[in-house]
């Protein structure tokens, strides 16, 4: 507890949009949408033109902040969870320290968080949630929630678009991955008037902390919890996923706690991870070892050790029924993309993205032969990794990753990603149902019970960065694994090699026919499905009536999904009586989406 001279340390306040990345801003990009309110912030403050989410959906970066700590490492990083996952025993949610230290702890009103929220955390957390409920002079922390941003605004219908006129969308201009239509102008125009709209919000909020003199007590933050909402963004772990706006408002009286000037842009990288730990260095208080995160502000940060912070980590996992596996980092102006599953196409269908008009849009333009190859890129397999210059390439394009002139910064890129996902270690490279029905009780310590397993299973996954006929006896060696999840990741290796793999069919086929593990055999049907090698497909009802949960099931149905995306001509006859009827009695369950997507 802090002594009673509250006045000692700062206010804090979290502001935060939805669904909101940098590029979107006009204080990033000059295309962008103007939001005063902000820009004022900014203008006593400090930019961070490199700020970062981790996970680029909502439950997964929430997660993140609250804790510290990296999602794939305490097992948050699924959106939606399958069931909310214990926190590391020597870890607390991060308003338990301050609310611990003297600091009245607030959260207006969204938590939408992955684990158990233990009691203590916050003194109010509802729709009514306020700081002015704390004692006389008591310091408070603060989270104000803005949803008009959110996704879900721009599910608009046709007649809202039709009623807009061209020539009120002629000052827009789309990312150069997108078609360049009415319903994409519309869809950026709209999505601006919601920023216009929540910075109107926000205005109204810091008038009232205004008037009641508490501006200059106040170190106030304003971030979006991950990138936009437009196509190829939210859910997706390119730039316009991940990079968020972060601007940091500095009262004059507490300038002194901030290692750069008031009124300036800074270049030091700022993740997720580090908002935890510099807010508790802001106040004074120790930050935890369990965290990942180091702190960006606050008396013990020293300028020269941030200045050349230059690196974020970043990773897309399960986002509501669509899998894909990808982690990404940055370093200064590059940013290095491995695809672990690289034969997923990023237009896998989910059902909350395909609401909006632009995706299904984007869908039937690429099924009608319309759109260029930068367009199309977002409906074919990826490469296992690529390597983007973030200067000269801001929406990953232009992939270097074959570029002679690239290879050794790619290469270095590539051994900093392993040995990251190692040291962590990455919980991810076993199936979600495994780790539901094994990790559960304590995740953490079952990573650290399996780390070396982890990196084995790591080192087949990266077979597929070698040329096929230099692997190939290794790949073989991991389908005949008395472990079945180095058999797994044999045969997504087999995948992502494609007919290079077909000297190892015979295998493949007899791993359908005999593998004890459901998810195994799945796998071995992807190769060949992928492949259009024939088998018996009445093996895949099999696989489905044989799930043991309603997470293997939807795994499952992601690999048939993929398969229909590919091939919309097969059919597949199997129907929802094949699982309980607790797996799909509501419209949301993951496995009532995907049923309702095949059978259609």
């Amino acid at each position: 507890m802090f002594s009673q001279n509250w006045r000692e340390h700062p206010n804090i306040i979290w502001l935060t949009t939805e669904d909101n990345s940098a590029q979107y801003m006009k204080l990033y990009n000059e295309e962008g949408v103007s939001m005063p309110a902000i820009e004022k912030l900014a203008s006593k403050g400090v930019v961070f033109d490199n700020a970062f989410s981790n996970a680029p959906v909502c439950s997964v970066a929430r997660s993140t902040i609250i804790t510290g700590c990296y999602a794939p490492r305490i097992f948050t990083q699924y959106h939606r969870r399958a069931i909310h996952v214990p926190l590391p025993n020597d870890l607390m949610p991060m308003p338990y320290y301050l609310k611990k230290a003297g600091y009245y702890t607030t959260n207006n009103h969204k938590q939408d968080y992955n684990f158990i929220l233990p009691d203590g955390v916050w003194d109010e957390s509802s729709i009514k949630a306020t700081y002015k409920n704390r004692k006389a002079g008591q310091p408070f922390f603060h989270v104000q929630n803005y949803t008009i941003t959110h996704e879900g605004n721009l599910h608009f219908n046709q007649e809202t678009i039709d009623k807009t006129k061209d020539e009120d969308l002629e000052h827009i201009k789309v990312f150069p991955y997108h078609p360049d239509t009415k319903t994409f102008r519309f869809s950026y125009h709209y999505f601006q008037k919601r920023h216009e709209l929540a910075d109107q919000q926000i205005a109204d909020f810091l008038k009232e902390l205004d008037d009641q003199g508490l501006m200059e007590d106040t170190i106030i933050f304003y971030y979006g919890d991950h990138g936009g909402v437009l196509p190829r963004s939210k859910g997706y772990a390119y730039e316009s996923g991940l990079q968020i706006p972060l601007i940091v408002y500095v009262p004059e009286k507490w300038k002194h706690l901030i290692p750069y000037d008031r009124g300036s842009r800074s270049e030091t990288f700022v993740e997720f991870i580090d908002l935890a730990p510099t807010a508790l260095a802001l106040a004074g208080v120790n930050v935890p070892k369990g965290m990942d995160g180091k702190p960006v502000m606050g008396k013990i940060v020293q300028k020269s050790k941030i200045k050349n912070k230059n690196t974020a980590f970043g990773h897309a996992d399960r986002f509501d029924e669509k899998y894909d596996f990808v982690r990404t980092l940055r370093v200064g102006k590059y940013k290095y993309i491995r695809n672990y599953q690289p034969f997923n196409m990023d237009a896998l269908f989910n059902f909350y993205r395909y609401k909006m008009l632009a995706y299904k849009e984007w869908s039937s333009l690429y099924r009608e032969g319309k759109l260029n190859d930068v367009q199309s890129q977002f409906f074919k397999p990826k490469s296992p990794e690529a390597l983007y210059n973030i200067e000269d390439d801001p929406h990953e394009i232009n992939d270097l990753s074959n570029s002679k002139n690239h290879q050794k910064i790619l290469l270095l890129m590539r051994k900093q990603l392993q040995e990251r996902i190692k040291e962590m270690p990455d919980l991810s490279f076993y199936p979600e149902p495994y780790l539901l029905d094994n990790a559960i009780k304590n995740p953490t310590l079952f990573g650290q019970l399996n780390k070396t397993a982890i990196a084995e299973l790591i080192a087949i996954a990266d077979l597929n960065l070698a040329p096929y006929n230099y692997v190939e006896e290794k790949i073989k060696l991991a389908l005949k694994d008395k472990n079945p999840w180095k058999r797994y990741w044999g045969l997504i290796v087999c995948s992502s090699f494609g007919m290079q793999a077909k000297g190892l069919v015979p295998l493949i086929q007899q791993i359908l026919q005999t593998d004890e593990v459901n998810l195994v055999r799945i796998r071995a049907v992807e190769y060949l499905m992928l492949n259009k090698i024939s088998f018996d497909q009445k093996k895949i009802k099999i696989l489905l009536e044989n799930s043991s949960s309603e997470t293997e099931a939807n795994l499952i149905l992601n690999t048939i999904s993929l398969i229909k995306e590919y091939q919309p001509a097969i059919k597949f006859n199997f129907s929802k009586d094949i699982f309980p009827s607790e797996w799909y009695d509501e419209p949301n369950d993951l496995v009532n989406r995907r049923l309702e997507y095949l059978m259609n």
